[in-house]
């Protein structure tokens, strides 16, 4: 939970960033908001790969024991070649 706490500190920060870039045209205060978008870019694809991370984990723990009552499903043929010709294109 500690990023989902810098998460939300983050964006708290950026606000007044935010106010001072719109309502008062201060171009500083964009630049900070362009660095705090790039931060929050980042923890958020970091949260992104701890969630994943935890979801396949459990997945795998919970599927291991399952997958290996289940067999791998078998490829399918390829349909030959000639067995088949396309329908010639109608004329107008």
């Amino acid at each position: 939970m500690s990023n989902y706490s810098q998460l939300k500190d983050l964006v708290l920060s950026l606000e007044s960033d935010f106010e001072k870039f719109y309502d008062k045209q201060n171009s500083a205060a964009g630049t900070r908001v362009r660095k705090g978008m790039q931060e929050l870019k980042n923890l958020a694809q970091t949260i992104r790969t701890e969630v994943q991370n935890a979801k396949n984990s459990a997945a795998g723990d919970a599927g291991a024991a399952a997958g290996a009552a289940k067999a791998a499903p078998a490829k399918k043929a390829a349909a030959p070649a000639a067995a088949k010709k396309a329908a010639p294109a109608k004329k107008k």
